[in-house]
């Protein structure tokens, strides 16, 4: 995102309260002002936020709820997220009590996400050119509607493997414009300057509800089946819906919709590929998200074919990650440092816990492990969020968090498979060695990725380093 909400002819301006790091802003080789159309700006200046080295909102831990949209929001999003989570539990002990195997079950995790690959970046120009409040009524209330169709079938006894696919990817049909909408909608709501602490607190919520969701989703699956879940979620979609009812429209910080224009999906491409702050953090998600992510295919077999565990145990394992990225979220909250290089330390300490969560011997073990997963992930995607986010010009916002989210979700449809048949093939724990390697190798192409004589300085903003 932006750093300040300007007119769509207007560059974003430096931000004015944010203290100085010494890291100063330099342009960046962008896309030319044909490739971004005539409806819309040529970025004459990187966003300062992306190259400094550390952020230090004002306000504390929990500056952006004292925000009343973003509280209201983030209230409705608790509730809903709760069901998501039980949703997700729900689907893959669904799928694999119709008789799937571990392979079938990527591939039905994977036609959730493929929308998002074949429509994201479609999905972030239709957040550009709409009203985002509305366009999220929409998304959340086909989401809703989705998961009442699963719900029905489930709980009638219906469900065969290609609903359940059909269903989930209706699903990620409507991520796939919700995403980039919801995450754009997170700066009108508070502003450039407490932005990466919204970041976070949003990721610390949806952490929580991985440890809430999952506990409920255990009892729930065990007193009346995992159709409760499924429409649980359908109903918790209501919470979000009341709450950008009730937002003050007026307290929003709008920018105006970009006009259609031929060639705009492009121009995002271009943008991005001559951005090296925005490019960057996007391929190190597409090898992590590809790869690394995968949990809902890989932990549903580490807890019944390592452990012999049942869907209670693959609640307590997603309910360790979520607490650890609770604790982690927290901590980079008040004080945090994005760009380049933040994230492949990051990333080396996500592959390094990843092989800890491989090795582990016992349950307890596994548990603990999976917690300081939570917590290097979450440090992981909030920071990379924060990196993309404050680099990205206003006009391009939603088309550049759609690749985001292509990166981190549209991945899948082609991690899943992969990981699903590595862990059935050789064994459930495969599966976060897997995880392992390609958080490692990303790491390893963020360092080489940092100009030689720049590596050694860790002051120096990423945008100077690109210089």
């Amino acid at each position: 995102m932006s750093l300040q909400v300007d007119s769509p002819g207007r560059p974003p301006a430096t931000e004015p309260d944010r203290p100085d790091t010494g890291a100063s802003a330099t342009t960046a080789p962008l896309a030319t002002t044909a490739e971004l159309s005539t409806n819309e700006p040529a970025a004459t200046k990187p966003a300062v936020a992306a190259s400094a080295g550390v952020v230090s909102p004002s306000g504390g831990t929990f500056a952006a709820l004292r925000i009343p949209n973003f509280r209201l929001f983030l209230s409705g999003q608790i509730v809903s997220l709760c069901g998501t989570w039980m949703q997700t539990i729900a689907l893959g002990w669904l799928v694999l009590s119709l008789g799937a195997s571990g392979t079938v079950l990527g591939l039905v995790t994977a036609a959730q996400f493929l929308p998002v690959l074949l429509f994201g970046p479609y999905g972030g120009l239709i957040a550009d050119r709409t009203n985002r409040r509305r366009l999220l009524m929409v998304t959340q209330s086909g989401s809703g509607l989705a998961a009442l169709a699963l719900g029905v079938l489930d709980l009638t006894g219906t469900a065969r493997l290609w609903m359940v696919a059909v269903a989930a990817a209706l699903i990620g049909l409507c991520s796939a414009i919700d995403n980039p909408a919801r995450q754009s909608f997170v700066q009108e709501m508070v502003g450039s300057e407490h932005l990466p602490n919204a970041i976070t607190l949003n990721s610390v919520t949806v952490n929580a509800a991985r440890i809430v969701g999952p506990a409920i989703a255990g009892l729930v699956i065990l007193a009346i089946g995992t159709a409760g879940c499924f429409l649980f979620n359908a109903a918790s979609f209501g919470a979000v819906l009341v709450a950008l009812h009730r937002m003050d429209i007026a307290a929003l910080q709008e920018r105006p919709p970009v006009h259609r224009a031929p060639g705009q999906l492009r121009a995002g491409f271009a943008y991005v590929r001559h951005t090296p702050a925005l490019r960057i953090p996007l391929i190190m998600m597409v090898v992590i998200g590809t790869l690394s992510y995968e949990f809902p295919v890989v932990l549903p077999l580490v807890a019944k074919e390592t452990f012999g565990g049942s869907a209670a145990t693959y609640s307590m394992m997603t309910s360790a990650m979520g607490a650890g990225a609770v604790a982690g979220g927290l901590l980079v909250a008040r004080r945090r440092r994005i760009g380049v290089r933040p994230l492949g330390f990051i990333a080396s300490a996500f592959g390094a816990v990843l092989l800890l969560a491989a090795a582990a011997p016992t349950l307890e073990l596994e548990l603990a492990a999976l917690v300081l997963v939570g917590g290097t992930s979450v440090a992981f995607i909030s920071t990379g969020n924060a990196t993309v986010q404050l680099s990205a010009d206003p006009a391009l916002r939603g088309r550049v968090l759609a690749l985001w989210s292509v990166a981190f979700l549209g991945t899948t449809p082609f991690g899943g498979p992969i990981a699903g048949w590595i862990a059935q093939t050789f064994g459930a724990r495969s599966g976060l060695v897997l995880a392992a390697v390609a958080a490692l190798v990303a790491a390893v192409f963020a360092f080489a990725s940092l100009p030689r004589d720049r590596q050694s300085a860790p002051r120096t903003s990423d945008s100077e380093s690109f210089a």
